[in-house]
């Protein structure tokens, strides 16, 4: 009897990573009609690859955060855009306006913390994810507060991290 599952010619993996994306991109389309702002005291924090194709973000940003980071929607955040591909939005670092276009494939983590809701996701750029997600940009909040808010729940509650075991 062979434990090993048979291949299959449906990338399943592909299709549910794409599919929560979607959910990014649908809670964020949300905040953009709503003119930018976010309802209650939902507040989001987004991990992506700075490294991914797509991705555009000062040289500052990218030489500090050369592989991965996390930015914080919450009070301080402007000209948001969703597209089918991706987001832009402005945040301050360091009191110095940014402007940041990251593609859903690029995203790593998802975190409302407001409601104990967050999704994690397999880089799409190289296979692999990084499980250290205190690499935070610190747009203009202390890096201990965004790392003590993003990393997900003992008991994994509300937390979906889909990982299939992609084929090397």
């Amino acid at each position: 009897m062979n434990d090993t599952p048979p291949d299959s010619m449906i990338p399943y993996d592909e299709i549910v990573q794409e599919a929560l994306r979607a959910v990014v991109g649908r809670v964020l389309g949300q905040v953009e009609a709503a003119g930018g702002v976010l309802p209650g005291s939902h507040h989001f924090y987004i991990t992506f690859k700075t490294g991914a194709p797509g991705v555009s973000i000062p040289a500052d940003l990218r030489a500090r955060f050369p592989d991965e980071m996390t930015i914080v929607m919450q009070n301080k955040f402007w000209d948001l855009g969703v597209s089918d591909r991706g987001f832009t939005v402005s945040l301050s670092f360091n009191q110095m306006p940014a402007k940041l276009d990251i593609p859903f494939s690029a995203i790593t983590a998802f975190v409302d913390p407001a409601v104990d809701f967050g999704l994690q996701f397999q880089a799409m750029d190289d296979g692999e994810q990084d499980d250290d997600m205190s690499a935070t940009a610190g747009n203009d909040e202390s890096e201990r507060d965004v790392a003590s808010r993003i990393t997900p729940s003992e008991d994994g509650s509300n937390v979906v991290s889909v990982d299939f075991g992609k084929k090397k």
